[in-house]
């Protein structure tokens, strides 16, 4: 089975408007996803990435407009500035590393995680729900079919935060300066704009494979 890896942090919007991208592209091709959540905030400074808040105010909104153009164009909710997106420096630092342990708790259990993250982007993104506060994850988790209640448990358990811990180390080292990434055989693929190109990467994988 092919394996394809995501790099990303449960606030990314771009993570978000991918996702049924991504859920189709898994399902056609058959391939074996992985979610990897990072610290986006540890890693993104030392592979050449510039988070939102750092930068220039042309660059800032410019992301709105493309943000809005791509809304508009998969007919997807989103709200440009939802009320849970920290516009200046979160008083929690961790606010936006709870709902990626509870998707890699999920991946733990062997379940399929994508929903379950998808969801709980969408709770922010679209919905304008806290997903740093545990009895936000634990309800979206539950209202897609999962036990919320165990899964935040899980979060800040040793093997979960050693996971968290090894996603962070392997995006430095593969290059990831963004979110999201998808890495295939190797290659990059930086956002959710090029998830064609990796549709098309997997046709010729399969293909080289006799898949």
């Amino acid at each position: 089975m092919i394996a394809l890896d995501c790099y990303y942090s449960l606030s990314s919007p771009w993570a978000y408007l991918g996702g049924p991208q991504l859920q189709d592209i898994v399902r056609r091709h058959h391939v074996k996803l992985t979610l990897k959540p990072y610290d986006f905030q540890a890693v993104v400074p030392q592979t050449g990435g510039i988070p939102l808040k750092t930068r220039p105010e042309a660059r800032r909104t410019y992301h709105a407009l493309e943000l809005e153009r791509w809304r508009d164009y998969l007919g997807m909710p989103l709200v440009l500035e939802p009320a849970h997106y920290p516009k200046g420096a979160p008083s929690d630092r961790d606010w936006n590393k709870y709902p990626g342990w509870m998707v890699i708790a999920a991946q733990l259990q062997g379940l399929d995680a994508q929903p379950l993250s998808h969801a709980l982007l969408r709770a922010l993104w679209a919905e304008e729900r806290d997903t740093s506060d545990a009895a936000v994850r634990i309800a979206v988790a539950d209202e897609n079919g999962y036990d919320g209640a165990a899964l935040q448990a899980m979060e800040q358990k040793a093997e979960t935060q050693a996971v968290y811990r090894a996603y962070t180390a392997e995006a430095v080292d593969k290059g990831v300066f963004g979110s999201p990434i998808f890495i295939l055989d190797g290659e990059r693929f930086w956002g959710q704009d090029r998830l064609v190109f990796l549709d098309r990467a997997i046709d010729r994988l399969r293909a080289a494979r006799g898949a």
